[in-house]
């Protein structure tokens, strides 16, 4: 663990933990190893409902060893999760807080994303101590090399773009699929690269989305020059936020630019759905495992973060104004791998 952590001044005997933002599988799986740990550690825990809304209305339930039971293979979450726009006001976070201490909580684990990550940084801002985990499909918290749910929701991509791929290949068509990344296309590359797409389009590589579509529409012609008769182009869902009438659109422009009927087929919330992979069960019950530890030994305002598979924990101030970098290498290996 890192020794350049803040300490509390007593020890932590009692905490609550929710999850916040959009539904990530493998939520379930951080939340049972954040209560089992903290139960053996001798630290009280209670569920909070509904995320930072369930602060404000004190949606609160002590939790157990058999609470957690057999929840490690569900998706979505137990907790469920909400956005609160009453938290964002300082009425809202100072009712929070007030709701937790009346109850004797000393510190809050938050499982969300980058959204979720702001929240409890507020908290701490105000003298309440968090410690946040990475939960998000679109893997774009700048903190870490992975968050809770990325690995499924992948896999959930490329097995639905598999099955796109059969009618692709049937008829002759190209298809236009989007995956959600509204901000960041790290869910969209890999996509292409597992799905073996023709091509990609990112928000961090469009600075003309005309320009990049005719891009787009030139890989196709050379894949018909050479006899190829079916194309999966993934767009992610910032991109098509970018272009008037979305993924609909750009198959049009793409069917129109060079003769290939071209359908668009958006894969939306099921990406978020599902049970949680195996390397997703593991990796929330090791970041989990770590925020408890963390907890136990006195350890607050952190972020559990990823190094090269390594769990490591990062001051969360300093988390929230760190850049992720755009995966330029990988980008870059899809344009000359995919016909």
């Amino acid at each position: 663990m890192t020794t350049e952590a803040a300490n509390t001044d007593k020890i932590i005997k009692r905490i609550a933990v929710l999850t916040s933002g959009g539904d990530a599988p493998g939520m379930n799986a951080a939340v049972r190893s954040v209560v089992r740990t903290a139960i053996t550690e001798g630290i009280e825990v209670f569920g909070v409902d509904r995320g930072y809304k369930g602060l404000i209305n004190k949606d609160f339930h002590k939790m157990t060893m058999n609470s957690v039971s057999d929840i490690i293979n569900s998706g979505g979450t137990v907790l469920f999760t909400a956005r609160s726009k009453e938290f964002e006001t300082e009425e809202g976070m100072q009712k929070a807080i007030e709701n937790m201490r009346e109850l004797g909580i000393e510190a809050l684990v938050v499982i969300g994303g980058d959204g979720s990550y702001r929240g409890a940084n507020d908290l701490v801002k105000r003298g309440f101590p968090c410690v946040c985990l990475p939960g998000t499909i679109d893997n774009d918290i700048s903190s870490t090399d992975y968050t809770i749910g990325f690995d499924t929701a992948l896999n959930t991509a490329i097995d639905m773009i598999d099955r796109i791929r059969d009618s692709a290949q049937s008829h002759d068509r190209c298809f236009v699929v989007e995956v959600m990344g509204r901000r960041a296309g790290y869910l969209a590359l890999r996509t292409a690269i597992g799905a073996g797409a023709t091509d990609v389009l990112v928000p961090e590589r469009i600075e003309n989305i005309e320009a990049s579509i005719e891009s787009v529409c030139e890989k196709i012609r050379d894949g018909v020059a050479i006899g190829k008769n079916h194309f999966i182009i993934i767009v992610a869902e910032g991109v098509s936020k970018m272009y008037e009438g979305g993924a609909d659109r750009i198959a049009k422009v793409i069917e129109s630019k060079t003769g290939v009927e071209t359908r668009a087929d958006i894969l939306g919330y099921s990406q978020r759905g599902g049970r949680p992979t195996g390397q997703d069960r593991v990796n929330a019950t090791r970041m989990g495992y770590y925020a408890a530890k963390l907890l136990s030994n006195g350890v607050v305002n952190r972020v559990v973060s990823m190094d090269n598979d390594v769990v490591i924990d990062i001051d969360i101030e300093k988390a929230i104004q760190a850049k992720k970098p755009f995966e330029a290498d990988l980008f870059d290996m899809v344009k000359q791998v995919s016909v």
